[in-house]
């Protein structure tokens, strides 16, 4: 069965293709939230080359900064905004079926290939191309993608004549591109023709007391998707939030709270809720000892809590209907009822209604 697609959202060359797409299990995916002056010129800057006829652009961050969000502001904020935006991971593809999913083919042109199919650069005409990872191209692309952009025109596998696109190409990175180039990974041509207009979005480490903006903002999603309470933060896990490192930046933030409404109960969250790893380091104490050191006994409890914790957290966001919450964790109602009673749990608590 085809993955069900969110409103907005397109099939095209067999890759997703999203079409200003609104994400109810990502809260901060729709807008970039934060008071930090590097995120108030950020923002200025966004809407000034939305706004502008810039062809190229080029966005620089680490992992988990909101790249692809920063994409979809420049691609909505400009004049391409209801034309498609087409999302392409250069990573996610093989390399042999790439130029195919991006440019096409003809019928025949290759084993298998039994009829036409227009690429993702086709379908995206008159809006915008989203280029993530851009440095995992291979030199064939690298230099196939540079013709694109200097004559904006390029051929389907198989095909002879040119077809013509009119596509502002967004590409997005978390290296360093100059030194990719200098390594000799990088084409050194192509690198200045995405130069043009370059943005960068600081870490998540370097904003500030925004990631308070941020963790109330996923918060308050989270307590509506998954029918939790959690209002506010123990100054303690303050302090623990500004002195953590972050290396997955608001995509970590997220994740970690996320899981903290689903697992845990009360209103604040609390020290014991965080990860110990992520405490540890905040503290600059050494890490935990690896886990052949723990204590079977530790480990099967520890398992068992979670287990525990899971499905009181799929229940209470399905109301307590025992199928509901079934399906939910991958499971059928006889399974869940099974590992409920083996938990110590009643599953006669529940509804049973399909």
């Amino acid at each position: 069965m085809a993955p069900r697609l969110l409103p907005g959202e397109q099939r095209g060359g067999g890759i997703l293709a999203t079409v200003n797409p609104a994400h109810p299990s990502r809260p901060l995916a729709s807008t970039l939230l934060g008071e930090h002056p590097r995120i108030v010129a950020l923002r200025r800057l966004i809407d000034r080359v939305a706004a502008s006829k810039a062809r190229t652009v080029l966005i620089y961050g680490e992992t988990g900064t909101g790249k692809g969000l920063v994409a979809r502001m420049l691609h909505a904020g400009s004049s391409r905004g209801q034309a498609p935006f087409v999302d392409i991971n250069c990573a996610a593809i093989p390399g042999a079926l790439l130029e195919s999913e991006l440019f096409g083919h003809e019928k025949g042109a290759f084993t298998g290939a039994v009829g036409h199919k227009p690429g993702l650069i086709e379908a995206a005409d008159g809006g915008s191309v989203f280029l993530d990872e851009i440095r995992e191209l291979d030199p064939v692309m690298q230099a196939k993608l540079l013709t694109l952009l200097d004559s904006r025109r390029f051929r389907r596998v198989g095909a002879v004549r040119p077809i013509e696109v009119d596509v502002r190409f967004i590409a997005a990175t978390n290296r360093i591109l100059l030194g990719e180039v200098r390594a000799g990974l990088f084409r050194d041509d192509l690198y200045y023709r995405l130069q043009v207009v370059a943005i960068n979005i600081p870490p998540l480490r370097e904003r500030g007391d925004d990631i308070f903006v941020l963790a109330r903002a996923s918060l308050e999603a989270f307590n509506r998707l998954h029918g939790s309470r959690m209002a506010s933060f123990e100054p303690e896990v303050e302090d623990v939030f500004r002195r953590y490192a972050w290396p997955g930046n608001v995509r970590e933030l997220e994740n970690l709270l996320e899981r903290i409404c689903l697992l845990e109960d009360g209103e604040r969250v609390r020290l014991e809720h965080l990860p110990d790893r992520i405490v540890r380091q905040a503290r600059g104490q050494p890490a935990a000892p690896a886990a052949a050191e723990v204590e079977p006994s530790d480990y099967h409890a520890a398992t068992e809590r979670f287990q525990r914790q899971l499905i009181d957290g799929a229940l209470r966001t399905a109301g307590q209907n025992l199928a509901e919450a079934a399906r939910a964790l991958g499971l059928s109602r006889h399974a869940l009822r099974h590992q409920m009673k083996k938990l110590g749990q009643d599953p006669e608590a529940s509804t049973e209604a399909a």
